[in-house]
């Protein structure tokens, strides 16, 4: 972020339209290219979305306890409510922003595509409305609405997925505003959560291409399945996310291997039931 956003403070209504938009633009740059950091970062920000929402309903959770309850998960498992709640944000940022399957998910009242029509105003205009629309469709559900609310944001930037913006911002109170006080706090919460994404979106992308830097060096034939796997996922835990392609102890060797390398991080601090990401 260029440093006059980070150390100016909004005045003004008018202050405030203007970070608002250059961090927008800011963040526009980062989700329109090709490089393969983006998928990574986008399921990142859906753990810290998760986080977020699970406060905003009171319910606080930390981000290692959903990781466990949903990268653990054996097949025919099911999460409690909070790991739903990730489990429902990493849906959302995986699917096409100008799709259907994407709102599958979502209460009936909330699936309904008239919701995310067009209308007069910028991108934040448009989802400051949205999120206005949905809240009382969806009472005790700001989870649904958030997610209503990013995807509309998606859809009016061009931007080929959902990027959790608006939710990492947006405050407990202020979901009960309405109008231009709903706006106002829908312009502040995009400037605090672009400070949040950008330095994010620069380490993230340093990891990925050690990542990448280090592949050709692995020798098991499926490494690059594998490596590709941990470019989209925030965490994957080797006898399950890799058991199709590896057996279990040749698993763990390449994710240890990996770390040696610089290239992977253990997430847990647990001798079993380990986690691994970039």
């Amino acid at each position: 972020m260029p440093r006059w956003m980070t150390r100016a403070k909004a005045a003004t209504p008018q202050d405030s339209a203007i970070l608002a938009g250059a961090a927008l633009a800011v963040l526009h740059g980062i989700t329109t290219g090709d490089h393969p950091v983006l998928p990574l970062l986008r399921a990142r920000l859906a753990l810290r979305a998760a986080e977020q929402g699970l406060a905003i309903a009171g319910r606080p959770e930390r981000a290692a306890d959903l990781r466990d309850e949903v990268h653990l998960l054996r097949p025919g498992d099911q999460p409690g409510p909070a790991g739903q709640v990730f489990q429902a944000w990493l849906g959302a940022v995986r699917h096409k922003a100008r799709g259907a399957s994407g709102l599958s998910a979502l209460p009936p009242a909330l699936q309904d595509q008239t919701l995310l029509s067009p209308t007069d105003g910028t991108p934040l205009t448009q989802a400051a409305q949205v999120l206005e629309r949905a809240l009382p469709l969806a009472p005790r559900d700001e989870t649904s609405a958030l997610i209503l609310t990013d995807t509309a944001l998606a859809r009016a930037c061009g931007w080929s997925h959902p990027l959790p913006i608006l939710s990492l911002g947006l405050r407990r109170a202020d979901l009960r505003l309405e109008g231009d006080a709903l706006h106002a706090a829908c312009q502040r919460a995009l400037v605090l959560a672009a400070n949040d994404i950008l330095p994010m979106h620069a380490d993230l992308r340093r990891r990925t291409e050690r990542l990448l830097a280090v592949a050709p060096k692995l020798r098991a034939k499926p490494a690059a399945i594998a490596v590709q796997r941990f470019l989209t996922c925030d965490a994957l835990a080797p006898s399950l996310a890799l058991r199709d392609i590896m057996s279990d102890r040749s698993a763990r060797r390449l994710c240890d291997r990996l770390v040696e390398l610089g290239a992977l991080r253990e997430l847990t601090g647990r001798d079993t039931f380990r986690l691994y990401g970039l």
